[in-house]
């Protein structure tokens, strides 16, 4: 399996070459284009493996209660994914590293020996951060797609990092975090614009966005004309 990132970082594709025989998985809807001769295959759940329960788990952290797994039969093959929101993409490859946590709706595809469970954040977490109280959590060993809304890129956490919550893409398992006020008073941090943030404490990468889907959602809101 090949994967290449195109069209960085504003309009990024993933073309999945597999050789006969290789298999992908994806989240619904994310294919754009495919050969001829590619098997598509739709479950709830990891093909081969596992429940019901591990679709309505997906369905809670956002994501659609279908994969579908895409096989290339009788010679080698192609898969394009895509995003909903304009943006970057990147293949990371898990391996005998912390697991991989993934916010709600960044998974795009992954080998099929790489394991996807959900993973709960808090109440409270969720509820002061105004994020999503779900993360995907990704183990195994495998290439996995990840996309972004905006440009995306790591940081190296060693010690203490605060990043805003909206523009969290993923993290290593390896990182703890905590739920905290970006001013020095909760006064200055909701009348400078920065609320919440997420400070991640240990060592391990963070993947950022550089734009937060809520936000954008707010600024667009106003201007769209109602029928």
């Amino acid at each position: 399996m090949q994967i290449e990132i195109t069209h960085q970082p504003g309009n990024s594709a993933a073309r999945v070459s597999l050789q006969a025989g290789e298999t992908i998985t994806a989240e619904g809807g994310a294919m754009i284009a495919m050969s001829g001769h590619m098997q598509v295959e739709t479950t709830t759940h990891k093909r081969d493996k596992g429940s019901i329960m591990g679709a309505l788990k997906r369905l809670v952290t956002g994501e659609s209660l279908f994969l579908n797994h895409f096989t290339s039969n009788g010679g080698p093959g192609e898969v394009i994914f895509g995003t909903a929101l304009t943006g970057d993409m990147m293949e990371f490859q898990m391996g005998s590293g912390p697991a991989l946590m993934v916010q709600a709706g960044s998974y795009v595809a992954s080998a099929p020996s790489v394991d996807m469970d959900m993973s709960w954040q808090g109440f409270g977490k969720a509820l002061f951060s105004g994020e999503s109280m779900f993360w995907i959590k990704l183990t195994g060993t495998g290439p996995v797609i990840i996309n972004s809304f905006g440009a995306i890129y790591p940081i190296q956490v060693n010690g203490e990092y605060i990043v805003d919550t909206g523009h969290i893409v993923a993290f290593e398992e390896s990182l703890n975090f905590e739920i905290t006020k970006a001013g020095k008073s909760w006064m200055s941090s909701f009348l400078g614009g920065e609320g919440m943030v997420c400070k991640f404490i240990g060592q391990g990468t963070v993947w950022c966005q550089s734009h937060n889907a809520g936000s954008f959602g707010t600024a667009l809101g106003p201007s769209l004309k109602s029928h």
